[in-house]
């Protein structure tokens, strides 16, 4: 089996001459970065759209136990708690 440091330093030093010819300021996203960050952003729109409809659902108040109440025969709540 080949010896994997080898073939590695082998790459890097062909690729390394490549990436010095790219002028690091006219390095843009183009267009694909924009299309990427645009779907990105519709997606987190549509998911907190989403999620303000469903917490529209949410009933936060809490309904009382009528058959609890019924069974402990008083009309205190069994989880309220003790006087005394």
């Amino acid at each position: 089996m080949p010896d994997m440091s080898a073939s590695a330093s082998l790459a890097m030093t062909h690729l390394v001459p490549l990436a010095k010819e790219v002028d690091e300021n006219k390095v843009t996203p183009g267009v694909l970065g924009f299309i990427v960050f645009a779907v990105m952003a519709v997606a987190v729109w549509g998911l907190m759209k989403s999620m303000n409809r469903h917490m529209g659902k949410v009933d936060f108040k809490e309904k009382p136990d009528v058959a609890a109440d019924s069974a402990t025969g008083s009309g205190a709540s069994p989880a309220s708690p003790a006087k005394g």
